[in-house]
């Protein structure tokens, strides 16, 4: 009998793949990569034309041993790694590390870990395909000559082991960028004007929005809001339009990898890094009972909303037989023209629709359910038929102005009788049969209301991957390990949901924006994920690609190597004494940022957090305000007599007092602003406070 060896990455996979297999196939795990570049070396042979140079990753010896030994026993060896480019790469390496006949070694790949799928890859194997191993050895080494290059000399301008990315600085800087942006925001004054008016008839009074007059009208301060009203005085209310239509709200698209994360981000508060494991875990394999271990989603890396026809037939039969022929699509979704999408595989979606949620539930953790339960309402809700939705508008004249009140009920729920997101509406809202043109209404109430302009949000992790997706950052692998990184070393604090830069991301984002411009440029390092698509389609060669990115970093890093050797680095003296031996303590940068230090180290090793003065008086006791920092390291400024005195401001106070109102001022940008928002007052900070 023929002996098949079978190699996946990981054991949980290989358990399910075990149970699918006959007694003549012998299922093994590489437990993912098994060859890399040396830690201790650069890796790349640059005089060579960029040779790489792999070595066996340390402890993966006896496991290699293992595997080679399986290998010589074998008629025929499968590769059944993930099916992408980073699969691919550990097959390819594998092939390379077993050291056997390579005619006897096939690739094999399936898009779910299900009996059916993966007889039909054995079925189907093929060769290695080397564009998808040389686009990934392209983007590995981009990103080891971004970090073996610009991470030493961070190191040397900052003291202690930072590092840099190719896609983690760009992130980074995203994400400065946006607090830039918070930071110079100025609130702008505007009015909203509602009408309540009873309805002859009607118990419950019809609440309408102003309008304007043909055109809709800003209201921007109070001495525009009191015209308004004075034209409103004695004024007869009279429904002028009443329309009545139909509303379709469409069935949302199955997930890819960017739109589930973000919706698990948002509607289970998960992190990207816990949504890819949990989704990993129902991809490899969970033992369900009364089925044996079952992978119960399709592959959880993919950019496309493709679904194959087996798929869509099954959930079409499900969702007439369940909810009936009404709810069913008539249509085929597509994803909108103009969208970068490598459509390898096909989008997130359970293996069998007719394991729902419920029958899993016993067999899975609270969070794989939940994530589970997401996947399937959205892949049956994007199979089935839109909502319907019975609109009317009513619009109420008022001299030369008009106001507006809108309703809507559901007339049919297609979809979202599976699936809601935030926003949508079961229910609606219906407005009085009674409403008719030409009704006389009478005012009981109107009420201005002043508001203020919202500064642009913080990113969280959901935003910030769909900005990445949309400006063509990353691929879907690389989402979370990115957002992981950058908060791992500190250079950015989630609170909440919010990301927020810390002070030592501000100091490597400045660095990397002053001496490595292309590197954090947004449109570059999209351009270069284009190149690396284009390696994957076999119309550039990987080689072109890394020969014409080396000698420009080369250049940049030559260059900031010289600025370096300018700038004096020597730790600031303070007039800090140290409490245990004496010595004036000194300014360091530890991987929180700044903290004071005694010179004297190892002697003595007093350590004392570092709060910067900025000079200027506590509004509420006199003291001095020091620029503080949170546990997760982001900036505020607080009293130095805290906890007795609780003054605390996100914003950097200005020593100069509002001349309209008295308090405080802060600086925003080149501007200073009140801080108390209702005074709304704002001057140009002076040239000298820059």
């Amino acid at each position: 009998m023929a002996k098949n060896l079978v190699i996946v990455e990981s054991p949980a996979k290989m358990k399910t793949v075990k149970k699918f297999l006959g007694a003549n196939y012998t299922v093994e795990a590489s437990n993912g990569h098994v060859r890399d570049f040396p830690k201790s070396q650069f890796g790349i042979d640059v005089e060579n034309d960029f040779e790489p140079k792999y070595i066996t990753i340390r402890g993966k010896g006896e496991l290699l041993s293992k595997l080679r030994k399986e290998a010589r026993k074998a008629d025929k060896i499968y590769l059944a790694t993930d099916p992408d480019r980073e699969g691919e790469a550990i097959s390819w390496h594998l092939m390379q590390a077993l050291k056997t006949d390579p005619a006897k070694m096939h690739r094999i790949t399936f898009n779910e870990v299900t009996k059916t799928a993966v007889k039909a890859s054995i079925k189907q194997a093929r060769e290695l395909d080397m564009n998808l191993v040389d686009a990934q050895q392209a983007r590995r080494m981009l990103d080891r000559m971004v970090g073996y290059t610009i991470s030493p000399l961070l190191w040397v301008k900052v003291k202690r082991g930072l590092s840099a990315g190719r896609v983690q600085s760009v992130a980074l800087r995203i994400i400065c960028d946006r607090e830039d942006e918070i930071n110079a925001f100025i609130p702008e004054e505007y009015w909203s004007l509602e009408g309540e008016f009873q309805v002859k008839g009607e118990k419950k009074p019809l609440t309408a929005k102003f309008y304007g007059t043909e055109k809709k009208l800003p209201i921007k301060n109070r001495q525009e809001m009191d015209e308004i009203l004075k034209k409103l005085e004695n004024c007869k209310y009279e429904i002028t339009e009443v329309k009545k239509g139909e509303r379709i709200k469409n069935a949302p698209l199955p997930f890819t990898t960017s739109t589930l994360q973000q919706e698990a981000a948002k509607t289970l508060n998960f992190s990207t890094q816990k949504t890819m494991r949990l989704a990993q875990q129902l991809y490899e394999g969970v033992d369900v009972k009364g089925s044996g271990t079952v992978g119960l989603i399709s592959y959880l890396r993919t950019d496309s909303t493709r679904i194959s026809e087996e798929a869509d037939a099954a959930a079409r039969t499900y969702i007439s037989e369940q909810y009936g022929k009404d709810y069913v699509s008539q249509t085929e979704k597509t994803v909108k023209n103009g969208q970068k999408i490598q459509d390898a595989h096909e989008a997130i979606r359970p293996t069998d629709i007719a394991r729902t949620p419920v029958l899993v539930k016993e067999s899975l953790t609270r969070d794989q359910f939940r994530l589970y339960q997401l996947i399937w309402k959205r892949f049956a809700a994007s199979r089935m038929a839109p909502a319907r939705y019975e609109t009317t508008s009513v619009k109420i004249g008022a001299g030369e102005y008009t106001f507006t009140v809108a309703a809507s009920k559901v007339a049919f729920d297609g979809f979202m009788s599976v699936y809601t997101e935030d926003g949508d509406d079961k229910k609606g809202n219906v407005l009085s049969q009674s409403l008719e043109k030409g009704m006389e209404l009478k005012l009981k109430e109107l009420k201005p209301e002043q508001h203020f302009t919202q500064p642009p949000a913080h990113y969280t992790e959901a935003s910030l991957v769909k900005t990445m997706e949309e400006l063509g950052i990353g691929r879907p692998s690389t989402y979370a390990p990115t957002i992981t990184t950058i908060i791992s070393r500190r250079y950015v604090s989630k609170e909440q949901k919010n990301l927020y830069v810390t002070e030592l991301g501000e100091v490597v984002n400045n660095i990397m924006k002053q001496a490595f411009p292309s590197i954090v440029d947004v449109n570059f390092t999209a351009t270069m994920e284009g190149l690396l698509d284009c390696v994957e389609a076999g119309t550039v060669q990987w080689k072109t690609v890394v020969r014409n990115f080396y000698p420009d970093l080369k250049h940049d890093v030559d260059e900031a190597e010289k600025e370096l050797e300018k700038v004096d680095i020597q730790d600031e003296v303070t007039d800090v004494i140290c409490d245990n031996c004496g010595r004036n303590m000194v300014i360091k940068y530890g991987p929180h940022g700044r903290f004071l230090a005694c010179p004297g180290f190892p002697d003595c090793r007093n350590t004392k957090p570092y709060y910067e003065k900025i000079g200027v008086a506590c509004p509420k006791c006199g003291g001095e305000i020091v620029m503080k920092k949170t546990k997760k390291g982001r900036k505020y400024y607080g009293c130095e007599n805290n906890p007795e005195c609780e003054f605390m401001s996100w914003q950097k106070p200005s020593a100069k007092k509002c001349p309209k109102c008295g308090n405080y001022m802060l600086e925003k940008g080149n501007k200073l602003v009140c801080s108390q928002e209702t005074c709304g007052y704002v001057e140009q900070k002076p040239k000298d406070e820059d």
